[in-house]
């Protein structure tokens, strides 16, 4: 039958199995620091288990961020909430930046979006001919806006006068969804470096553990080799 080696984690005093637990000669100094904040008694030769050793790496990163950030804003925690759930953070934000503004403030996008187009340039062109050939050709200057075309110009003026508010709120709300989707951005890269730093302690373990093994290997590889020089002699 074979046996599992079990071990106890010095954080929680739980028992785990010993593939579960790492020891503190496996951790970087940084989160060793972190941990001895609570258990100052912590070294090299002990033991905590992955759980607890994540929320340590998470509190490592937050020092991380109030190191380099300063002082933590509400995007910063925002990231590292999210981490602790394991909630993506690059997903699409345009439904949502959709839902926060009224329907006369998308009616304003549509409006300034027509005005700026082609479509507006001819339409209005066209409408500006036709108004004029209908008061000069076919009523002969008597029709309902006579030349100088005094309500065309009145029409133009209005036209104006509220077209630029309405271009001015669209290019507010635009500067708004830029500010949210670079602020979604910094966010998604924050949380990119944090986990490429975590990614980096990993590695950093497994490579370890794995030098470790390799000189536990050689060692057993020697001793095998001694025996047989030993027992080569002995046949002599």
């Amino acid at each position: 039958m074979e046996v599992i080696n079990k071990g106890r984690c010095y954080v929680t005093g739980a028992e785990h199995d010993i593939q579960d637990l790492i020891c503190g000669s496996d951790i970087r100094d940084a989160v060793i620091d972190e941990i001895q904040k609570d258990h100052p008694s912590f070294n090299s030769d002990s033991y905590i288990s992955t759980r607890e050793l994540f929320k340590y790496r998470q509190r490592h990163m937050e020092a991380i961020v109030r190191t380099e950030v300063g002082k933590m804003t509400e995007l910063e925690q925002q990231v590292l909430e999210k981490l602790k759930s394991n909630k993506f953070i690059s997903d699409n934000l345009e439904p949502d930046i959709e839902r926060e503004y009224t329907f006369a403030e998308r009616l304003s996008d549509k409006i300034a979006e027509f005005g700026g187009s082609w479509k507006f340039i001819i339409s209005f062109l066209t409408m500006m001919a036709v108004w004029m050939s209908l008061n000069i050709f076919l009523y002969h200057a008597k029709g309902f806006d006579p030349y100088p075309f005094i309500l065309l110009n009145l029409v133009l003026s209005c036209l104006a006068a509220l077209q630029a508010p309405i271009i001015m709120m669209s290019q507010n709300r635009q500067e708004d969804k830029d500010r949210i989707r670079s602020e979604h951005d910094y966010q998604v890269n924050l949380a990119a470096e944090l986990q490429i730093r975590m990614l980096h302690e990993k590695l950093d373990h497994l490579m370890h553990i794995q030098h470790r093994q390799m000189i536990e290997i050689q060692e057993i590889q020697i001793e095998l080799m001694q025996e047989m020089e030993e027992k080569i002699d002995k046949l002599k």
